[in-house]
């Protein structure tokens, strides 16, 4: 039998239930959601950008934007007001924008609460909502039955602690509607908890996980800051040498996390990597647990 696709991008995260997600959002407990709206924006397609229509009985009917970024971008304030606008001129009700950062950027970073700029004395100016889930207690979840965010619970303020992750699969196998949403609480819980623990306490599928626009995006973060680097410096060299230095990178922090330091011989094995085998090898380490099924992996393709 075809197994049924899996739809655990930020549209369906948000479906389970919406109502209890938009009165966490805005702390008002009056609010119901009427519809979630296809963001049909010619540019717009990404499965972070959500679009609900709300009714308040003070405020009436307006909508809520929904940006979830994996990590906060310097275009995200232009991005947040152009879509804004788009959707005041669209749907002709105000709109109340919200950013929802699921992991801090590795450099400190103070991130803006709103978009500005002026251009030969003409100002623009966008307020926007700014959600940190690392600076999210993982107690709210479970009391206000935030379904939404239990797959990001070993993530949030802590939620890296078992008993807590253990917590989180229990709630989540309680409701069959939300048995979808495992692969992706184990992918988030790999960051803080050890692969064997993770697969120990909880079903670890991949061809479910890789459907998830998170994992893509995890995936491909590295290698797409090398690419950008060449595609400035303007020549092929350039571009293939930034994306291996950034796969290199990116590679070598997920063997780190998961069983400590990188000996010299592995990591010059890794420097040996195209491309396309440092993406293939970041993907296997999601399955692999032990360092030797690395050695054994990359002894196989680098011949």
């Amino acid at each position: 039998m075809t197994k049924k696709k899996a739809d655990i991008g930020g549209k369906r995260l948000i479906s389970l239930s919406p109502d209890k997600w938009v009165r966490w959002l805005t702390q008002n407990p009056n609010l119901t959601v009427q519809e979630i709206i296809s963001a049909d924006f010619q540019w717009v397609a990404r499965e972070s950008d959500v679009l609900l229509k709300v009714n308040s009985p003070q405020q009436g009917d307006f909508l809520i934007l929904n940006e979830l970024q994996l990590r906060y971008k310097q275009n995200v304030p232009q991005r947040i007001n152009a879509y804004t606008a788009l959707a005041i001129e669209k749907y002709n009700l105000p709109v109340y924008p919200v950013l929802i950062n699921i992991f801090p950027n590795s450099k400190v970073e103070k991130i803006p609460h709103c978009y500005q700029s002026e251009f030969m004395g003409i100002k623009s100016y966008q307020d926007y909502k700014v959600i940190n889930l690392w600076e999210i207690d993982a107690k709210i979840v479970f009391e206000q039955e935030l379904t939404t965010l239990l797959p990001f619970v070993p993530i949030l303020k802590g939620g890296g602690d078992e008993m807590v992750v253990r917590q989180a699969v229990q709630f989540l196998r309680n409701n069959e509607q939300l048995e979808e949403l495992e692969p992706l609480l184990s992918f988030f819980a790999s960051f803080v908890l050890s692969i064997p623990l993770v697969q120990q306490i909880m079903r670890w599928d991949m061809v479910v996980l890789r459907e998830s626009p998170w994992y893509q995006e995890i995936l491909k973060e590295g290698l797409e800051r090398g690419e950008k680097q060449g595609i400035e410096q303007g020549i092929e060299q350039g571009l293939q040498q930034g994306l291996q230095q950034e796969g290199i990178k990116l590679v070598s922090k997920l063997i780190q996390r998961r069983f400590g330091e990188i000996s010299s011989t592995l990591m010059l094995q890794l420097q040996q990597l195209s491309v396309e085998k440092l993406e293939n090898l970041a993907e296997e380490l999601l399955d692999i647990t032990e360092i030797e099924q690395v050695q054994k992996w990359l002894q196989e393709n680098l011949n």
